[in-house]
């Protein structure tokens, strides 16, 4: 550990806020003191368990050092401050004492002893108990009641606190409220941790959970647990952090079916995800300090549940108003109550117990709780985990037995700021229009295709019988210059109709020629293909629709084979080329060759090349080349048989 720096001018203002909030409370002047004025010092012991995720000693450690150091013991006393670890350890924390020389440094004496396993630290642990017994009264030590690790190292220590007959008491509850407000680089890191929460769960989980109502298909809570596990490391979905440095809170958390336990203990079970009501639970670990976030997808809600869940977001944001700096968290629990029985007195019982807790280091801090017998203040710069839900509610629409009981959870990661509403840090959007899903089948599109055109939300269409509407899938609304263009296109092909039969009449109602309309690859979203190629930015060619889908600045675009002129390709090196060509206006075009331009006047693509290494890669099945050579013969094969099609079609009219 010698190469690792540890930086001194944190551990010097975090241990400065210890003792001052120690000297306070001793004082009565902090109001928030629970075991620090009965302490005569701080002990605290770290071993060796890999089942301990957080822990109050793990975390007092990386709060002050920025690292965990295992089989090490802290003593912080009045006048002195003790550790004993192995030589590298003691080596690593050379650097605080070598760098405190001047008054202005650590408050106290430091102590550093290196293990000594020839007499079992027998030695070390008395210089640890005289240090205790000479920190004022010298009886009372200040513990973490819940830490108590394993290992013989850890044992011994135990068994000569024992012979000395000290007293204890718990300051846990008084440490967390030491580190709960946040420094600038703590708030950074965790507004970054919120970040890849929020990917994860829009870019990742979300899109797995629309693919899978999309398709039907039947996947288990805990497979989609497990793929969130490794989304978060996946440079895909997460950027801006080192992906090395990051982790999950806890494992992913996905509910559906009736079966609901709104607490993050729970593990997702290996039931089959029900298109109800579905509860995502996830949170993200970087450099040690966590966020969260919960979200409710809704699949064909009722009015009912939509109107419970509008509950729900104004529960939440009244909380969020109340959250500020100076206000007690049993009062922000209250104003929440206060809420609910103004709007839903009959769903106040269906609420969860509390609306969340303070989180940084450790995911949940139980003394820091948003409940009804937390009287501490809340203060500016904590971050808190604030989440509501209901729970046992009945869908009496519902036709499956799975349907009929369900819960509604939402929850974000806040920072607490003075004199106004805690800001949101995890950025995902929640309202209905965004969290809605609403399958429809086939033949609904048809009857409600004029009624969608007009519609204000967007839609994505899922592919065959199927189709799913939320705001959130589509990269972009259609905008006002958009709607213009489509509406002048309807407007030319009305004139070409018109146009077409005034022919008609005039040589005795005998067509010469059909005029020919404008040739489109999908209708709807619906029947664009979910193939791996489309979802990986590959070239895909879509027989069946007869159509190219092209990657085109990081977008899957449809090209109709009628309007592709010729392709060429070519190898030139270690790489190969595929030029496609396009008709457009102006182009050189042959007899029936091209479509209709409704709008002639739009910019056209007339080419584009794709280029793609020759060379294969270890460990790859094929050259990425092989992706060109078979867009190339399929495009061929397509765009002959789409000409023949068309020049059997202008025989027949002749």
């Amino acid at each position: 550990m010698s190469n690792i720096t540890l930086n001194i001018d944190t551990f010097t203002s975090r241990i400065k806020k210890l003792y001052s909030s120690w000297k306070q409370s001793a004082e009565g002047k902090e109001e928030n003191g629970f075991g620090f004025p009965k302490m005569d010092c701080l002990v605290s012991a770290v071993g060796v368990n890999e089942d301990v995720v957080y822990s109050k000693s793990i975390s007092l450690q990386s709060w002050l050092l920025g690292y965990e150091l295992t089989d090490t013991i802290m003593v912080i006393a009045e006048e002195e401050i003790h550790f004993l670890a192995s030589k590298k350890k003691i080596d690593f924390l050379r650097q605080i004492q070598t760098n405190n020389k001047d008054e202005n440094g650590i408050p106290a004496k430091l102590e550093l002893h290196i293990r000594d396993r020839t007499d079992e630290d027998k030695k070390n642990f008395q210089k640890l108990i005289d240090g205790m017994k000479r920190s004022k009264k010298g009886k009372t030590l200040g513990v973490f009641s819940k830490d108590n690790y394993p290992g013989q190292f850890m044992e011994a220590w135990r068994a000569v606190l024992k012979k000395e007959s000290f007293e204890t008491v718990d300051v846990s509850a008084d440490v967390a409220y030491v580190m709960a407000p946040k420094e600038d680089s703590e708030l950074l890191i965790m507004k970054k941790a919120c970040m890849v929460s929020g990917d994860v769960f829009n870019k990742y989980l979300k899109d797995q959970i629309m693919e899978i109502i999309d398709s039907d298909k039947k996947v288990k809570h805990s497979k989609l647990a497990e793929g969130v596990e490794s989304a978060i490391t996946d440079k895909k979905y997460v950027s801006g952090v080192d992906t090395n440095q990051l982790d999950m809170c806890y494992p992913a958390i996905i509910q559906s079916g009736g079966n609901y336990n709104l607490k993050f203990s729970v593990v997702s079970d290996k039931n089959f995800l029900h298109f109800g009501a579905i509860v995502c639970s996830l949170g993200a670990r970087y450099k040690l300090y966590c966020s969260n976030i919960v979200r409710t997808l809704l699949v064909n809600p009722t009015d009912a549940i939509q109107e419970n869940y509008n509950f729900l977001l104004g529960l939440e944001e009244e909380i969020l108003k109340k959250l500020t700096d100076g206000t007690p968290l049993n009062a922000v629990y209250d104003a929440g109550i206060k809420y609910a029985e103004k709007e839903k007195p009959d769903l106040v019982s269906n609420l969860t117990k509390n609306y969340g807790f303070a989180m940084g280091i450790e995911f949940r801090e139980s003394s820091l709780v948003i409940g009804p017998k937390t009287t501490v203040l809340a203060k500016k710069d904590m971050i808190f985990n604030v989440n509501v839900g209901l729970s046992g509610l009945t869908n009496k629409e519902a036709t499956e037995k799975e349907g009929k009981v369900y819960a509604l959870f939402i929850g974000d990661t806040v920072h607490v700021n003075v004199d106004q509403p805690a800001t949101i840090l995890t950025s995902s959007k929640k309202k209905i229009k965004n969290v809605g899903i609403f399958v429809k089948d086939e033949e609904d599109e048809d009857e409600e295709e004029e009624k969608e055109k007009s519609s204000k939300e967007p839609e994505i269409l899922g592919r065959g019988k199927r189709s799913t509407v939320l705001e959130s899938k589509l990269r972009s609304e259609h905008s006002s210059e958009e709607k213009r263009k489509q509406h002048q296109k309807e407007l030319a092909l009305q004139l070409n109709e018109a146009a077409k039969q005034r022919l008609a009449q005039q040589s005795d109602g005998q067509e010469k020629e059909k005029v020919r309309k404008s040739t489109v690859s999908y209708k709807n979203l619906g029947q664009m293909p979910r193939e791996p190629e489309v979802k990986e930015l590959k070239i895909y060619v879509d027989r069946k629709y007869e159509s190219v889908i092209l990657p085109v600045f990081g977008y899957s675009i449809p090209f109709h084979i009628s309007t592709i002129k010729n392709i060429s390709q070519s190898v030139e090196g270690d790489y190969t080329y595929l030029r496609i060509n396009f008709f457009h206006p102006g182009a050189t075009m042959g007899r029936n060759e091209g479509g209709s331009y409704p709008q002639p006047d739009a910019t056209f693509s007339k080419e584009v090349t794709y280029r793609c290494t020759n060379v294969k890669e270890l460990g790859e099945l094929s050259a990425p080349s092989s992706n060109l050579n078979t867009a190339f013969r399929l495009i061929k094969e397509v765009q002959k048989k789409f000409k023949n099609r068309e020049l059997k079609s202008v025989k027949r009219k002749i």
